[in-house]
């Protein structure tokens, strides 16, 4: 926290980039809603993704709320956890910069190796409905702090 005169100010950089350490995130263009992708998901890979409405994220933009879904899967005697984010929501954009994508999957708290990363991306690219997934390096993601839960 830093101090501006009296008031005590949180320095959202530093939370954001707590919250990235050990993260790898993907980028999937599916024309879908989303919890017909997580069901996709779920049924190629045997995860079990999960709606969270806790974790949804609400952003206010030109004075109106716009709720993001996300969804969760926790690995079982890991410390790895799943994230599933949609990106828009009536005309409005998680990451903006990203326009394109339709699903952000965010992997964290755990080490994700290389080949793991490859397997889920070639499961994903399995998919009919999928058209595009993209590993998304955290330094290229300008509005990160947008998936700070």
């Amino acid at each position: 926290m830093a101090e501006r005169g009296n008031k005590l100010v949180l320095d959202n950089r530093e939370l954001t980039e707590m919250f990235f350490l050990d993260t790898r995130v993907l980028g999937i263009m599916a024309p879908v809603k989303d919890y017909q992708f997580c069901w996709f998901i779920n049924t190629s890979t045997g995860l079990d993704f999960r709606l969270n409405p806790e974790l949804e994220i609400k952003l206010i933009r030109k004075k109106r709320d716009y709720f993001f879904s996300l969804y969760e899967y926790n690995e079982p005697n890991k410390f790895l956890s799943h994230y599933i984010y949609k990106n828009h929501f009536d005309g409005e954009y998680l990451l903006p910069e990203f326009k394109h994508l339709d699903f952000l999957w965010l992997m964290k708290g755990d080490e994700v190796s290389e080949e793991a990363m490859q397997e889920t991306v070639q499961t994903i690219r399995s998919i009919p409905q999928v058209q595009l997934v993209a590993e998304l390096t955290v330094d290229k993601i300008s509005n990160k702090e947008n998936l700070v839960f």
